[in-house]
């Protein structure tokens, strides 16, 4: 079993959906963990249930000051940072010709820059204590079009890019950055694409592997990335999605027209 005895891992967006599941798999591990996020409350809870090896601090990743007084609570709560999953994400719908560019910036913002804003400062930290692993959560977006979801799919593809740069940069330093693309997953984020029946099917049917994933299945591979068994792996690209990015994106107009006439 991968073993993360004495590492302290930095997690955004870690109170609920995939954040969750990493900072689930990480505690089982072995490892202790900081989750952040914007609201409070949920934060307190999700801490609770990971147990005495957690800890928590309301971070906004689409800030500057707020990013960097996190990753510093994390040393100064823990002693040092050894890993760090960068998590948060949003996302929009609607055709390429009618989306707003304060919608298009509004989804950068949180899942290209707000990423890169964790990235460099969760780096920072990792060169001082003499190394470290970075996975940031993307997509199967990333890396298949999806109709309707332009802003979206152009983060991810962006955030994929951020990780082999940072990797190239970073290797000499001693720390590692991967991405992992899940498919559809059983979230409160992606709610709709996984129980409504005309997303859900639409997904099914693109997967070999055809079932709905769960935030453990991310939580798994992410804490492989994480430890010393993938010492040797930077710089990867690696999707969990059934099998999912070796057939086509899917098309979830139908059900977007369907929200819009509802």
């Amino acid at each position: 079993m991968t073993r993360l005895e004495g590492k302290v891992a930095f997690v955004t967006a870690g109170a609920t959906g995939i954040g969750l599941g990493c900072a689930q798999e990480i505690v089982r591990a072995g490892g202790r963990v900081m989750i952040c996020a914007r609201r409070e409350e949920t934060l307190r809870e999700a801490a609770k249930g990971l147990g005495e090896n957690a800890d928590w601090v309301v971070c906004d990743v689409t800030d500057d000051a707020s990013v960097q007084a996190a990753v510093d609570a994390t040393v100064e709560r823990f002693g040092a940072l050894h890993l760090a999953v960068n998590s948060a994400g949003t996302g929009t719908a609607g055709p390429i010709t009618e989306v707003a560019t304060e919608e298009f910036e509004r989804v950068m913002a949180t899942n290209l820059t707000g990423a890169f804003r964790c990235l460099r400062a969760e780096a920072k930290a990792m060169i001082a204590g003499g190394g470290g692993s970075i996975v940031n959560i993307s997509s199967i977006a990333g890396a298949r079009t999806h109709p309707w979801m332009a802003p979206y799919c152009a983060s991810k593809a962006g955030l994929d890019m951020l990780s082999l740069c940072a990797a190239d940069e970073l290797g000499e330093h001693n720390v590692r950055v991967n991405s992992v693309l899940p498919g559809v997953v059983r979230t409160p984020m992606a709610q709709a694409l996984a129980e409504v029946p005309l997303s859900r099917d639409e997904y099914l049917s693109l997967m070999p592997i055809s079932r709905i994933g769960e935030p453990e299945d991310i939580g798994r591979a992410v804490v492989f990335l994480l430890s010393d068994d993938a010492s040797w792996i930077t710089g990867q690209l690696l999707a969990v999605d059934g099998g999912h990015t070796i057939r086509r994106g899917p098309n979830l107009v139908p059900l977007f027209q369907q929200g819009m006439s509802g």
